[in-house]
């Protein structure tokens, strides 16, 4: 597993991390709590050594399996978590005062939690669980106050932000500002819009990148067809209601057709996608089953894709939002 460099925290993370939001149980359903493990521990023999989950998912139980696979396993590890908006509304919806998202207590009773749910004495990257740069003119909410707080006593290591579905500019302020030492974003073949102006300024202020929903909730696997069915209180059959799951389908079939030596599968030309761009640290693609893990960390071999391969995948960006 090779290792890029986590921004301005100077952390070595593995440059395929651990999405931990499938393993929750919630609003991704079939989830078993013994295979989850397994694949927890499958990704640390393989070298992954960055694992991000959230107080939300679940809600907790994603983080109560990662603390215990932390515990079990006894070797060097990062553990990201997620401080939830205090009103419940994902993503931050545009003119609500931060002091109603992530007002100072909510922000400390959250880690708090975070820390009993994992088990453990430090968090090592506390994010915001939404964000927009609006947050950062009210100076008096005692947000920034309450994440300072909780580094200086230790429990909290680095802090970031989640960036909104499908919205870079709505954080490129506050990745400009120094607040932060990380961004998460949703980054992937359909959405490339991070190269336009954010994944620029995470390098020039030396914020790290985590890149989320490589595989936009299964579209970019190759396996949603016209076809396929969720069990109920899946997230997804939000997701791919109406004809999504057709439209899907044919940009995954078109995609296929430039499978070729660079990449043998889908997934694996979605990963090497994301990892060909050197502004990003780490990529947490969801993994609830060994084999996927397996499949997903053989991408970190060192190749990356061509500039000719880049530019034909140029042509298959595709603006849209299905989380609406």
């Amino acid at each position: 597993m090779l290792l890029r460099r986590l921004g301005r925290t100077g952390l070595m993370v593995s440059e395929i991390g651990f999405g931990a939001w499938g393993i929750g149980k919630g609003l991704w359903v079939g989830a078993e709590d013994a295979e989850s493990l397994l694949a927890l521990r499958r990704a640390v023999e393989e070298g992954v050594n960055f694992i991000d989950t959230a107080l939300a998912y679940g809600p907790g139980h994603s983080e109560r399996l990662v603390g215990q696979l932390v515990r079990e396993m006894g070797v060097p590890l990062y553990v990201a978590t997620k401080v939830p908006p205090k009103n419940q509304t994902w993503p931050a919806a545009r003119g609500v005062p931060v002091r109603e998202v992530f007002p100072a207590a909510h922000i400390k009773r959250s880690a708090e939690e975070s820390l009993e749910n994992l088990g453990l004495d430090r968090i090592d990257l506390l994010q915001l669980h939404v964000w927009r740069d609006e947050y950062l003119d009210d100076t008096h909410a005692g947000w920034q106050e309450a994440l300072g707080e909780l580094r200086k006593s230790g429990k909290v290591r680095f802090v970031g932000i989640s960036v909104n579905d499908h919205d870079p500019s709505s954080a490129l302020r506050a990745v400009a500002s120094g607040l932060f030492d990380t961004a998460q974003i949703i980054y992937n073949i359909f959405d490339q819009t991070p190269e336009e102006m954010f994944f620029p300024a995470g390098q020039k202020h030396g914020v790290g990148v985590i890149a989320r929903v490589p595989f936009d909730e299964g579209g970019l696997t190759g396996t949603i067809t016209p076809d396929s069915k969720f069990p109920p209180g899946d997230f997804r059959g939000q997701y791919f209601k109406g004809d999504r799951k057709r439209k899907v389908w044919e940009r995954a079939e078109a995609l296929k057709k430039l499978l070729d030596g660079e990449a043998g599968t889908l997934p694996e030309l979605a990963l090497r996608f994301i990892l060909s761009h050197e502004a990003v640290s780490t990529v947490i693609p969801g993994m609830r089953r060994p084999s996927s893990v397996e499949a997903n960390v053989a991408v970190s071999d060192g190749r990356r894709l061509s500039p000719a391969m880049r530019e034909k995948l140029k042509a298959h960006a595709w603006r849209r939002n299905f989380y609406d």
